[in-house]
């Protein structure tokens, strides 16, 4: 029986992660069974190696800054389950997520007895909450994260008004493919007949593939460096001041609430995709609004400042192309001050790149360090402090068998001018987040 929140929780991670098989029939089964409930709701579709949450959470702000009501699905969380899915910034109740949950339990049982491979994942019953929860909310948009891929993704389920794809990078090899085509391939299976895409800055043979698919599927598509541009004004200011031109914005300028210069790529996305939605809406645009939002955006563990004096940030820069993007942030903001990082990364990562290009910063003290992840099954943290023998740095790496014994000392031994960056993994993020916020 599910009575308590804590019964819930269990239920929902106590499903398998994966199926052998990808497949869209089972979730579209489930839902079949429980009415349908995404069809009731308009989307905007993101996938992308990185960017996701952060151009989801942009979007979000100004859209909300406009005057519509937005739902939200993210992944993962940071601080509880419940932020996942919000309407306006504002997450799932206890009670609401108990009563989802209990309903949607029967027709799982069902299904465990009627499919041969069994019935849905926690990340299927994780979408169908969502679209439950949403589907009598009566909101104008639904901001629709992608968990992985896009092809086979559960959310792969509606038909948007705008798609988006923000990156593609090494990630998720094992489900996605060997080769960014082939990865690029698998985000690209968000893109639908005749509905605009919205893509970032890509490497050219995803590029190249996401093109093709665009053309196949008469999908407009809409590329960061061809049909709309944005350039950094304050080259070494964190929060990015930026110039933005495309569709009917000209010379429009913002200040990001958001940190970091991976952010700008992110803005001008979520610009474009704001404008593609505001017109399929038949709503009018707001330069005052848009700038509102951007400015008043947060998102935590993005470059997410906990402390002032010695400056502390939360990265969760959790695989190789997030690490690149914090390493040019703090080339580019912090290079006249030592920077202190504390790192834990999950075992299924590049974590020797990843650890080489934080090497790579002649101004960085680095410290390993490992973490459980607590609730959630087969998601190791790697054991860095035996795998780093061969790592050439300026300073020595430190270890500690703990991010607290590692936190204290590092703290202990900076001045009030340095800085620390904690980073590797939103897990770790989320687990340390709790204690410093």
């Amino acid at each position: 029986m599910i009575e308590t929140y804590e019964d819930a929780l269990a239920f929902i991670h106590g499903r398998p992660r994966f199926k052998k098989r990808p497949t869209l029939e089972r979730m579209k089964l489930f839902l079949r069974l429980l009415g349908d409930p995404q069809k009731q709701s308009r989307y905007v579709h993101i996938t992308g190696t990185n960017g996701k949450g952060s151009t989801v959470a942009m979007m979000r702000d100004m859209l909300i800054q406009t005057g519509l009501n937005v739902g939200t699905f993210t992944s993962p969380f940071i601080a509880r389950f419940n932020e996942r899915i919000a309407i306006n910034g504002e997450a799932i109740s206890d009670g609401n997520l108990v009563l989802l949950t209990r309903k949607i339990a029967p027709i799982v049982e069902q299904l465990d007895k009627e499919l041969p491979e069994g019935g849905p994942t926690e990340f299927e019953i994780d979408t169908a909450i969502m679209f439950c929860y949403f589907a009598d909310k009566n909101l104008d948009v639904v901001l629709l994260e992608v968990g992985i891929g896009g092809l086979y993704d559960s959310t792969n389920v509606i038909v948007p008004e705008v798609s988006v794809i923000t990156t593609v990078g090494w990630d998720h090899m094992k489900y996605l493919g060997d080769t960014l085509g082939e990865i690029a391939n698998q985000k690209a299976g968000i893109i639908k007949p005749n509905i605009p895409i919205v893509v970032g800055n890509l490497p050219a043979p995803a590029k190249t593939v996401i093109e093709q698919v665009a053309n196949g599927e008469q999908a407009p598509l809409y590329e960061l460096g061809r049909d709309f541009s944005v350039s950094k004004n304050n080259p070494h200011g964190l929060r990015a001041k930026i110039s933005y031109q495309g569709l009917k914005l000209r010379k429009f300028s913002a200040t990001l609430g958001l940190a970091g210069d991976y952010q700008v790529d992110n803005a001008a996305v979520a610009l474009t995709a704001t404008q593609i939605l505001f017109k399929r809406l038949g709503i009018k645009i707001s330069v005052a609004d848009l700038k509102a939002g951007l400015a008043g955006t947060k998102w935590p563990g993005r470059m997410e400042k906990v402390m002032d004096e010695p400056l502390v940030f939360l990265d969760g820069a959790h695989n190789l192309p997030g690490i690149q993007s914090l390493v040019n942030t703090l080339r580019n903001n912090f290079s006249d001050k030592d920077i202190y990082v504390l790192v834990a990364i999950l075992a299924d990562k590049q974590y020797e790149l990843m650890l080489g290009e934080l090497a790579s910063l002649p101004n960085i003290h680095l410290m390993v360090t490992n973490f459980s992840v607590q609730g959630v099954k087969n998601r190791q943290s790697a054991n860095l402090i035996e795998e780093n023998e061969e790592l050439k740095t300026r300073y020595p790496i430190r270890k500690a068998p703990n991010w607290q014994s590692g936190f204290v000392e590092l703290t202990q031994n900076m001045s009030t001018d340095d800085v620390l960056v904690i980073t590797g993994s939103l897990y770790f993020i989320s687990e340390i987040r709790k204690i410093l916020k």
